[in-house]
């Protein structure tokens, strides 16, 4: 039980090789954009020499064995988007992936006034708040991209 015990490949029965050691999390957060009013997450451009780099996901990443999802997903969003647990109210959890011996949790969230995401760590090229609704149309990592059209619809069901 050691910070970052999470780390490491899981060669699952799926047949793909996947990040976490004791499954991943990643924080979907959600604000109401304050010109338009409408619903927005934030989502990260993964750096190049990352996993699926180059493409559009939530900050996320592996869970460390004394963690909850949650917690995990939590620090994730810290370490790589600046986001504090303080600054955010849970709004729900659900599990995307599932393949009984890995699995990825994504924490919903809303964002409190006072989080300034930011590029926090060299895994983050950038993270921008993009709108509920255009999110598609973005380079999704493709494990977001199986799952956007269930958390879209989660987002608009707990975050209003």
């Amino acid at each position: 039980m050691a910070r970052d015990d999470g780390n490491g490949w899981v060669q699952c029965r799926c047949g793909r090789p996947h990040w976490g050691r004791h499954g991943a999390a990643g924080l979907l957060l959600v604000r109401t954009a304050p010109d338009t009013r409408r619903h927005e997450v934030l989502l990260q451009l993964r750096a190049g020499w990352t996993h699926e780099g180059g493409t559009w996901g939530i900050p996320g990443g592996a869970v460390d064995s004394h963690e909850s999802a949650q917690d995990g997903a939590l620090r994730e969003a810290f370490e790589e988007a600046g986001v504090r647990s303080g600054e955010v109210e849970v709004l729900a959890s659900t599990v995307s992936t599932d393949h009984h011996d890995w699995r990825y949790v994504v924490v919903v969230a809303r964002s409190g006034t006072e989080a300034r995401p930011h590029a926090a760590n060299a895994e983050s090229v950038e993270v921008r708040w993009v709108d509920l609704e255009a999110v598609h149309a973005l380079d999704l990592h493709p494990g977001l991209a199986a799952t956007w059209t269930t958390l879209r619809d989660l987002v608009r069901d707990v975050a209003t």
